[in-house]
């Protein structure tokens, strides 16, 4: 059950943020802390980096295919704790973003970060939920593969 709860949050967390930023113009540039964070609106038709930019229908087909796999892997495959939160982060984030490229063709992204002096790519929520869950999943796969 918790899996499944992390990924709604997740969904609507992101959705919202995205929803609240957006129809908020005064928003859409916002500086928060001077030289290291900004809330700046864009539109991005690409995936981390604007890679891909403009090929909405093979990244939602991606997206559409990877949440598919998460959801059967949580239902079917009962993993163990950390790895069902790791994969509810991911699933929740997939679902976030393939939202946006469906009904609006673009990613909506806000969260700007200048990390030592490097302006790191804009992003949201479900990002950063995906981000998570990847590195979750890389730390347990590495401690398993210890024992």
């Amino acid at each position: 059950m918790l899996p499944w709860i992390i990924a709604i949050v997740i969904v609507i967390l992101d959705l919202a943020s995205k929803h609240l930023v957006q129809t908020n113009t005064s928003l859409h540039a916002v500086t928060v802390v001077e030289g290291f964070f900004k809330i700046t609106y864009v539109k991005n038709t690409g995936m981390a980096w604007s890679l891909l930019e403009g090929q909405q229908v093979f990244l939602s087909l991606v997206s559409l295919a990877a949440s598919a796999g998460m959801i059967y892997y949580l239902a079917k495959k009962k993993p163990d704790k950390p790895t069902a939160i790791s994969v509810a982060l991911l699933l929740g984030g997939a679902l976030g973003n393939l939202f946006d490229r469906v009904f609006l063709g673009y990613v909506r992204d806000f969260l700007d970060f200048y990390i030592f002096g490097y302006n790191f790519p804009v992003f949201n929520v479900a990002d950063s939920a995906l981000t998570i869950g990847v590195v979750l999943l890389l730390v347990i796969t590495t401690m398993e593969d210890k024992k």
